[in-house]
């Protein structure tokens, strides 16, 4: 206990060191766990977004590919599936339920979905989680509007709020639907999912913006259909972007599935949401990795930036040492000495850096969460965390020990003796 005591004060001596020392470790620690809880978070986000669907059908094409694009709603479909189909799957007597999704206009950034009421009915989040509505209902009417939380909140928007939505899925666009206004009824509890970041309307809805558009664009203006002439029109929309199955067996969604990627009257895929995810994950694994290596990388320069702090200021402290050894102390004294001083660098450095990480964490949250669907929840450092901090200290002892081990041989050949 007197060993730790006297390298506290030892390390008082020498403050302003000290305290970059403990800075440097501080910030590439913040860095690594960082990297950590944002991998763990996007991890945890990926896999809590969707829940109990047994296979995603949509055109042909990567089955990467049309798992961000109907779960993630990130890029834009090729090609859509036709609503003759698409009702033939859905009426399979194996198939329990499905949920067409319908992707291609924006609200000011966030994408716009256009579904049915077995959205709401079916739609399975973070381990079999239903939506529910913070406010309002699900829509009735044909321009009837449901937007997630992050909408709401970002947008300040509230129900019987009206909105315009945009053509195409560009951030900005130049094409607004603005001659066919939508009303808010409701607005969805947080899931943590890009359901938040999505305005929900009607498939109806979809083809009734599109009504008066012919190969991509607009009729004149003195051409465009009014609201209460779109109500008028046959509104089945021609196909869909993609849809959720659920079987009413999982054995069977094997079958189902190989019999969807076989079928001949158009070029389909279905794809089982885990096993893509899986794939996923391996596809990033390395840069994955790669990103871990870097932040441990930074943690080594770190606490190699201690050492060389420690070895710099030995010289300066010969008289120190020798009047330790003239006190009673013995050379592995010396040493133990220097090792629990690097102990407590790195013990306040982990410290410091944890804090710091949380503190960002804290702060800077929302922007993962909004931009990028990543929510980062606070929590109390786990397992994995406390060993991360085991770890560092741990190498600060050992690297310590280098410059502890100069010492205790500068001892053993200095004795009383000053050298000038």
């Amino acid at each position: 206990m007197w060993l730790l005591r006297l390298a506290f004060h030892s390390l008082l001596n020498r403050l302003s060191t000290a305290l970059l020392t403990v800075s440097t470790i501080a910030i590439s620690v913040a860095l690594l766990l960082g990297v950590h809880m944002v991998r763990n978070a996007a991890r945890e986000s990926f896999e809590n977004t969707l829940s109990g669907t047994d296979l995603i059908v949509g055109a042909r094409t990567g089955s990467i590919d049309l798992l961000l694009l109907s779960v993630f709603r990130i890029g834009n479909a090729d090609a859509n599936v036709s609503w003759k189909t698409y009702q033939k799957i859905s009426h399979h007597p194996d198939v329990a339920w499905t949920i067409p999704i319908s992707l291609g206009d924006m609200h000011r950034g966030f994408r716009v979905l256009g579904t049915n009421g077995d959205y709401f009915l079916h739609y399975r989040y973070n381990a079999g989680r239903s939506l529910t509505f913070a406010k309002g209902h699900a829509f009735s009417d044909l321009f009837d509007a449901v937007v997630g939380a992050d909408v709401a909140r970002a947008m300040h928007y509230d129900v019987s709020t009206q909105i315009t939505l945009s053509h195409g899925t560009g951030e900005v666009s130049f094409v607004d639907h603005a001659d066919k206004p939508f009303r808010i009824v409701g607005i969805l509890a947080p899931t943590g999912t890009p359901v938040d970041r999505t305005v929900h309307v009607s498939l109806e809805a979809i083809s009734a913006m599109h009504a008066d558009w012919q190969g991509g664009t607009q009729a004149p203006r003195k051409f465009r259909l009014t609201p209460d002439e779109v109500r008028t029109r046959d509104l089945t929309p021609d196909g869909v972007t993609a849809f959720f199955v659920g079987m009413r067996s999982k054995v069977m969604a094997f079958t189902m599935q190989r019999a969807i990627n076989a079928y001949r009257e158009e070029p389909l895929l279905a794809i089982l949401p885990g096993v893509t995810l899986t794939q996923l994950w391996n596809l990033v694994g390395v840069a994955d990795a790669a990103l871990v290596i870097v932040s441990a990388c930074v943690v080594v320069a770190g606490l190699l930036g201690m050492m060389t702090s420690i070895l710099a200021g030995l010289n300066e402290r010969r008289r120190e040492m020798a009047i330790l050894r003239a006190v009673g102390a013995r050379a592995h004294h010396v040493f133990s000495l220097l090792v629990a001083e690097s102990g407590l660098l790195a013990l306040a450095g982990t410290i410091g850096g944890a804090g710091l990480c949380y503190g960002l964490v804290a702060l800077m949250r929302k922007f993962p969460g909004e931009r990028l669907g990543i929510h980062i929840a606070i929590r109390p450092p786990g397992a994995q965390d406390i060993e991360i901090l085991i770890a560092v200290i741990a190498a600060a002892l050992l690297v310590g020990m280098i410059p502890a081990l100069r010492a205790y041989r500068n001892t053993l050949s200095d004795g009383l003796q000053l050298r000038t």
